[in-house]
């Protein structure tokens, strides 16, 4: 990777943000309320431009880090009881699959199923593949696995199949607050 395709961005710089950070060719409002969160936060974070790519093992290879530090972002309905209808976001590492029995056990719920991509776009306020691990609906609980904060720094779809971001884990964790819990399955090479 050249340094013409990895930029740094920290509201704690001694210089101001790069011209085009908040509001780039193709920004989405998921895009721009993630880079205000982040620097609201002094977030240490780099933003690196990419090839457009939403599936996390081809995007990390794009991205030159391990599969496992990439955070999968899966936005899940939960049903609680015949009238209770919840929504989760959960993020999972990226060599993970979500272990949806694990998830329903959590959530005392009686059913869990990945949302449709209609309600998890809307949720999300992006498309699928760029799902951020930041709710940015009241309506999402985040539950997060512990291998995520596991890492030292986690990589994802900035809102844009185009541009990831490298946030420093322990900056996620302060800023993101979620509920941690055991919710995914490693995956295996058949």
């Amino acid at each position: 990777m050249s340094l013409s395709q990895l930029s740094i961005y920290n509201s704690t710089e001694d210089h101001p943000t790069p011209q085009g950070l908040e509001h780039p060719a193709g920004a989405t409002d998921a895009y721009v309320a993630l880079v205000a969160l982040l620097q609201r936060h002094d977030a240490a974070f780099r933003a690196i431009d990419h090839a457009p790519e939403g599936r996390t093992e081809v995007v990390s290879a794009l991205r030159g880090h391990p599969v496992e530090q990439a955070a999968k972002c899966i936005i899940v309905l939960a049903k609680v009881g015949r009238k209770v209808t919840k929504y989760v976001l959960a993020v999972v590492p990226g060599d993970a699959r979500l272990d949806l029995a694990a998830l329903k056990d959590l959530l005392h719920a009686t059913y869990v199923g990945f949302a449709s991509q209609s309600i998890a776009e809307d949720l999300a306020r992006t498309v699928s593949g760029t799902i951020l691990p930041f709710p940015l609906d009241d309506r999402l609980e985040l539950v997060v696995d512990p291998r995520v904060l596991a890492q030292p720094e986690l990589f994802f779809n900035a809102a844009r199949l185009d541009r990831s971001f490298a946030l420093r884990t322990e900056d996620y964790a302060r800023i993101a607050q979620p509920r941690i819990a055991p919710i995914s399955t490693r995956m295996t090479n058949a």
